[in-house]
């Protein structure tokens, strides 16, 4: 295993852990997050401060939350991962979905890396 995919897996298991500065510890102080949900960016984030204090709210969404990964490409300067996502919600969204509720999606991530294999990017997309 690369480092690069060690730090990724660790990456995963830290956030099905709800552990922010495990998720956060081989990320530049300038990463830059995106989300995107059908093909629309919902959220960009850029810093790790920014990072960690949406990652922090986001933990009291979740009663449980699971990310699987069922497949890992490495390139050059990034490594993209298809994963399944599992969840039960802890709180009432305004789009309807309700506490209680299971969450069940595909995605996929790409964490593009610097030189000295800190993160600089995460694009999450489902």
């Amino acid at each position: 295993m690369s480092k690069r995919e060690e730090i990724v897996r660790n990456y995963i298991q830290a956030y099905n852990n709800f552990e922010v500065e495990g998720m956060v510890a081989h990320f530049s102080d300038n990463i830059v997050f995106e989300n995107i949900l059908n093909g629309q960016t919902t959220d960009t984030l850029e810093g790790i401060e920014d990072f960690k204090e949406q990652a922090e709210t986001a933990k009291s969404y979740f009663e449980d939350r699971e990310q699987t990964i069922t497949e890992l490409i490495e390139l050059r300067d990034n490594i993209e991962i298809r994963i399944q996502y599992t969840a039960t919600l802890a709180v009432d969204f305004p789009n309807g979905l309700n506490k209680g509720e299971k969450l069940e999606l595909a995605g996929k991530s790409i964490f593009q890396f610097n030189d000295d294999d800190q993160v600089v990017r995460l694009l999450d997309i489902a």
